[in-house]
């Protein structure tokens, strides 16, 4: 399947600057999606591309800022962009703390925004692809049985298969069956990668520097 196409969604109520934008963006090979208010874009779903949003803070309905806050909650994988006329540092530095990519006071260098677009999408593709592998390591997750989990839990928080056993009251061969299971079916080649799948999936955790 071909990678997906790069999604760049506006959001702004000046239809001077949708225009301009939407022609700037598909200039570049990403599709953009245009919207004039902010209920309006809340009502597109989610889409499973790398994507990001070019965000002005003043909107009819519900402002930039707030938008961000749904955003940020909802579609963690969506980086934002502000573009704003009347930018001042406090809501600069507001947005910048709530994670924003950029903030562009227009009028402003289509380089600038561009290249802001550009850092946006790769983390967008970056947060998918982790997604991505969360997913398939929880899939694996959920065929191990209610034995299997508790073996890999106690394995990866360091206990020999010896004290294993104790702690459940099975032998040590019994430990070591129900461990080769898990390390097949969570795909672990080694006991280090089967503790690091372990951390990403929060069943054990970070080791500390």
């Amino acid at each position: 399947m071909p990678p997906a196409t790069p999604i760049v969604f506006v959001v702004d109520d000046d239809i001077s600057v949708r225009e301009s934008l939407e022609l700037l963006i598909r200039h570049e090979g990403w599709e953009p999606e245009i919207f004039a208010s902010a209920q309006e874009f809340l009502a597109r779903p989610r889409v499973p591309a790398p994507s990001c949003a070019v965000l002005d803070v003043s909107l009819p309905d519900l402002n930039g800022l707030d938008l961000q806050k749904r955003i940020t909650s909802d579609r963690a994988d969506m980086p934002i962009i502000f573009i704003t006329g009347y930018g001042d540092v406090p809501m600069t530095v507001m947005a910048m703390k709530a994670g924003a990519i950029e903030f562009l006071t227009k009028p402003f260098d289509d380089e600038a925004l561009l290249n802001a677009i550009r850092h946006a999408i790769e983390r967008s593709r970056n947060a998918l692809r982790r997604e991505s592998e969360i997913g398939a390591l929880k899939d694996c997750y959920a065929v191990l049985t209610p034995r299997e989990r508790e073996v890999l839990a106690l394995v990866v928080s360091g206990l020999s298969n010896k004290e294993v056993g104790s702690k459940l009251g099975i032998s040590e061969i019994t430990v070591k069956a129900h461990r080769g299971r898990v390390m097949q079916k969570m795909q672990a080649d080694s006991l280090p990668n089967l503790v690091k799948i372990a951390v990403r999936l929060r069943i054990a955790p970070s080791p500390r520097a």
